[in-house]
């Protein structure tokens, strides 16, 4: 089979209006002092017109359709053209200008997964990274992104991250959400809605996946499954879309079910307890987000198992994985959950055998829509 690459011809020149007026006004053999008079412009306009320097207006079309017999339209086009084939020229001199920019930017991953198309033209894949986003420019860019859009998103601190690859993985969650029928965001069917949740985290992905992201939706909350990109190192994301829609975005990191749910329910956590117009991003100052994140961190364990639920299972045989299981039946919940949490509190140890109670994932991770 042939591949084709669909090529689009980008000159770096741009031909004036003024250059098909002269051949139009040689092949009647009419002077541009004669073209002057006849369209009552002033000579020097025609003369700025030929060269360049002045546009063709709309009055000045009908003008020209009247002494040569051009229609208005040819005229309104070829200038409507040259003029965004300068602006093009100028872009890519602006773009030129920022080929620093546009490495700091996971292309071969964005390509891969189809968020933007294949170039071997770097200046073509900047315009598809400036599509993807949604901006204008580069300087658009870093006024919307650089500054950190507004989420609450835990990451691990370890090693250093790429705010560029941060924010691709947030803008390809956030397009995925367009497709999302949503209702208004309510608190309560929020919190009635993770009630669900809570009890799916005993089923596989195939089945909890569809079914979480529906009792979401009705409660004004989309969820997007996103495998994180190099660099990235996020678990999470939460912010909020509009005033009465907001996103959960995790990156399938998690290996066992007991970090995935987690997560999920830390996500959750800064939907209730936290304002939607707060800004709280990894590393910088200012921002009270270990405070945030402690909060979100003790409402997930709350909810998942509230403390006197707790309190029994730790009066009893915790270390006995059949007293974990009769736990877990109770209360509808995951018994990896129990486990991760026992492990946390440093009840049991991380390589306990009470580990043959998580559920290992095997993600495939949402497409992009």
């Amino acid at each position: 089979m042939t591949s084709q690459q669909n090529t689009q011809f980008a000159p770096d020149w741009a031909v004036p209006p003024g250059e098909i007026l002269l051949e139009a006004l040689d092949h009647v053999g009419m002077s541009q002092v004669e073209l002057a008079r006849r369209a009552d412009r002033p000579l020097k306009t025609i003369n700025e017109i030929v060269k360049g320097k002045a546009a063709i207006t709309a009055p000045t079309a009908i003008q020209f359709e009247r002494v040569l017999g051009i229609k208005a339209n040819v005229w309104n086009n070829l200038e409507a053209n040259y003029r965004a084939a300068l602006a093009r020229i100028a872009e890519t001199q602006r773009l030129t200008q920022h080929r620093d920019w546009i490495k700091r930017f996971p292309l071969r991953q964005m390509e891969a997964t189809g968020l933007i198309p294949h170039s071997s033209d770097r200046l073509d894949s900047a315009r598809s990274i400036l599509n993807f986003f949604g901006v204008s420019s580069v300087e658009a860019w870093e006024k919307e992104w650089a500054t950190g859009p507004r989420a609450l998103f835990r990451q691990a601190t370890a090693f250093p991250i790429s705010r560029e690859a941060v924010a691709v993985w947030l803008r390809a969650g956030e397009r995925q959400t367009h497709a999302v029928k949503t209702g208004r965001f309510s608190r309560d069917r929020f919190l009635e809605a993770l009630t669900t949740v809570r009890r799916l985290t005993v089923e596989p992905p195939q089945v909890f996946e569809p079914q979480m992201k529906l009792a979401l939706a009705t409660a004004g909350v989309c969820v997007v499954l996103l495998a994180e990109l190099p660099g990235t190192r996020v678990s999470g994301a939460t912010r909020w879309l509009s005033s009465d829609r907001a996103l959960i975005q995790l990156s399938l990191r998690y290996k066992t079910d007991d970090h995935f749910w987690f997560t999920f329910f830390h996500e959750a956590g800064h939907l209730i307890l936290h304002g939607r117009d707060e800004v709280f991003l990894e590393g910088v100052p200012n921002l009270s987000r270990g405070k945030s994140e402690e909060q979100a961190n003790e409402w997930a364990s709350e909810f998942l198992v509230p403390m006197n639920s707790w309190q029994v299972l730790l009066a009893g045989n915790y270390k006995s994985s059949a007293w974990i299981k009769r736990c877990a039946a109770e209360w509808r919940v995951a018994p990896g959950i129990l486990v991760g949490r026992l492990q946390h509190e440093r009840r049991v140890d991380w390589n306990s055998s009470l580990n043959r109670l998580k559920v290992h994932f095997r993600w495939v991770s949402s497409s992009e829509s």
